[in-house]
């Protein structure tokens, strides 16, 4: 029994430390945008992300079969559109907001799959928080409406990402599965933002551009893993759902964006929404 918490206790403190090191790895990313703008920001973090992933996990050692391949390449480009889209997003809105409104696309997923009347619930919730995000576009302080449609578009690729990871979970390790997809959108990415960007990289962006992908990828996946192995997946997905708030202290902190008190109802409802289609997954048994 007593391993067993400290076993928990060490999963619920890698997975804080994962969702942490992501959004602190996001408010430096937008921070990079004025230099070499979102294109150049992603080709950073994919490029030097899979290169980290595929020397760690050796990907190359667990190709799929020849006609096992699809899937990955969809959840590839899934990865990279997901990337790119929200990149583009917390250009022009908070870091938070983006991170709620994104959130749609695992919670459509959770939700989608249920046949629960009582998850209704759940999807009024996420619809509410969703609606008083929507800007108002008569308000001085409104949130740009491209900014929240690319928001939503990035959370239709997180969809994606998941619904095709899963496809390609029996295809080799799940380190090696995410060093191919990370690898498929850094050959599509890197060289659209280094085309774009090409004027504006310099020497003196590389560490920051390391520190990125450590920070986004390499290091939250790795705490990730550790985490599914001592906590169920169903607490691993309750856990999650906190995320739209680290993202938007973590906006508060190091970028300075403030929240209206009707953008922080937002996204406890949006956390309220994921919480309660994590707890309410059939169990195994019952």
């Amino acid at each position: 029994m007593h391993s067993s918490t400290k076993e928990l206790l060490l999963a619920v403190f890698c997975i804080l430390l994962a969702m942490v090191t992501i959004q602190s790895g996001a408010s430096l990313a937008k921070q990079l945008f004025p230099i070499v703008g979102p294109e150049g920001t992603t080709a950073l973090r994919l490029g030097f992300s899979a290169t980290i992933l595929c020397l760690i996990f050796k990907p190359w050692k667990h190709l799929p079969a020849a006609g096992q391949r699809f899937p990955i390449l969809i959840y590839g480009l899934s990865l990279g559109g997901m990337n790119i889209l929200f990149y583009y997003a917390i250009e022009r809105i908070p870091l938070g907001i983006g991170v709620a409104l994104e959130f749609t696309g695992p919670l459509a997923v959770a939700l989608f799959s249920s046949r629960r009347k009582r998850d209704l619930f759940w999807v009024g919730c996420a619809i509410a928080g969703i609606l008083l995000l929507l800007p108002d576009m008569k308000g001085q302080e409104s949130l740009d409406p491209v900014g929240v449609i690319l928001a939503l578009a990035a959370g239709a690729c997180w969809a994606g990402y998941i619904l095709f990871g899963k496809k390609t979970g029996n295809q080799g390790s799940g380190g090696a599965t995410v060093a191919m997809g990370m690898t498929i959108s850094a050959i599509v990415l890197v060289p659209y933002g280094g085309i774009l960007q090409a004027s504006s990289f310099s020497w003196d962006i590389i560490p920051l551009g390391i520190a990125i992908a450590v920070l986004s990828s390499a290091l939250p996946y790795t705490l990730e893993m550790i985490t599914l192995r001592n906590m169920s997946s169903q607490g691993f997905s309750i856990m999650m759902s906190l995320e739209p708030a680290i993202a938007a202290l973590a906006g508060l902190l190091i970028l300075g964006e403030l929240l209206s008190i009707w953008q922080w109802l937002a996204i406890l409802l949006v956390i309220i929404a994921s919480v309660g289609s994590s707890t309410s997954k059939p169990q195994s048994s019952s």
